[in-house]
């Protein structure tokens, strides 16, 4: 009888056999196990990649690459963007003649307004009080969208807002000063500690990279529904769309 088929050599084949089809089997296992597991690495990077989108947007509070500090009217369907910087001397007068109609007219509904913050100044005549006031700013508005609102309508006010030259807003003790008028800042030690420690540097570098995105020449700017207007028309635009000058209220209520 032939070696090659005598019962040993069948059983060897055999064998021979037996252990290939497990070999396969376990590579056929790992091969599918390496495929589930990267479905589900998969799966995790988009749901990932949807909470980090989503928490961005929340983050700049509008839609779009914008970081856009949104300070009324989230629901409504016009939208005005105004475009400042804080050590800007033709901004403080603007805020102080139409901020409290500006955002009057947002609070009623009439329109979301959105304030985006540059550092035109400083990058023009040297010095670091437009991104400081900036951060600042960034910290009031971890503290509430309020105090965001009140304090920069106290930085821009007659009785704080320096000179053009004089780059007060540098001066952390300064900042501070002048947060100490804003009832939710004053003497918050969460805000103060912020402030001197630089917390939101990245957030108003962001901030100040979005200004610097959307071309803007000068300040203010502002815009209605993405088209500019020029400030001394902005009355009657605000007046068309239903804003009380005089109280900054509504003008259809009567």
């Amino acid at each position: 009888m032939s070696k090659r088929n005598s019962p040993e050599a069948k059983r060897a084949a055999r064998e021979r056999l037996r252990i290939e089809r497990e070999r396969q089997a376990k590579k056929d296992r790992t091969r599918r196990q390496l495929l589930v597991a990267l479905t589900v690495v998969g799966v995790l990077v988009v749901v990932a990649g949807i909470g980090i989108a989503v928490a961005k947007l929340n983050d700049k509070d509008s839609s779009g690459d914008d970081m856009a500090v949104t300070t009324g009217g989230a629901k409504a369907e016009k939208t005005i963007d105004v475009y400042e910087d804080l050590r800007c001397p033709a901004c403080a007068s603007f805020e102080q003649a139409m901020g409290e109609s500006l955002q009057k007219g947002a609070e009623d509904g009439k329109y979301k307004l959105r304030i985006h913050l540059g550092s035109i100044i400083d990058d023009n005549m040297g010095g670091s009080g437009s991104k400081n006031a900036a951060r600042a700013l960034g910290a009031a508005k971890a503290v509430s969208v309020d105090a965001f609102t009140a304090y920069k309508q106290q930085l821009y006010s007659k009785k704080w807002h320096p000179q053009e030259q004089d780059d007060k807003f540098a001066d952390n003790d300064y900042l501070l000063e002048v947060a100490n008028t804003v009832p939710e800042l004053k003497d918050n030690k969460k805000f103060e500690k912020a402030v001197k420690s630089k917390k939101y540097n990245k957030w108003a570098k962001d901030m100040i990279a979005s200004f610097n995105g959307a071309e803007i020449q000068g300040t203010p700017t502002v815009k209605i529904d993405g088209e500019q207007v020029q400030p001394q028309d902005l009355p009657a635009k605000l007046k068309d769309m239903g804003v009380d000058l005089k109280t900054g209220g509504d003008s259809t209520k009567k």
